[in-house]
């Protein structure tokens, strides 16, 4: 299990993908994460967005899934099935 330091730049992007991830149980596809994210602070580096998106599912495979290739999504929103 992954910590989010929240006083450091990736910790700060993570911080806010679970935000909007938290704000959008349907998950969110991609592209549209990765504007969110570099809309929400400007001085996020969308190469440092994008390295962290990457890496989402990998760092916290506790949190966050893909149900689907390009879609992300909390783990506690899947469905049973």
């Amino acid at each position: 299990m992954s910590i989010v330091l929240k006083n450091t730049i990736t910790g700060r992007i993570y911080a806010t993908t679970f935000k909007l991830l938290e704000q959008n149980p349907e998950g969110l596809r991609w592209s549209e994460l990765i504007s969110k994210i570099e809309a929400s602070d400007r001085s996020f580096h969308p190469k440092t967005v994008n390295g962290c998106v990457w890496k989402l599912v990998e760092k916290f495979p506790d949190k966050v899934y893909k149900p689907s290739k390009g879609l992300f999504r909390l783990l506690k929103y899947k469905t049973k099935v």
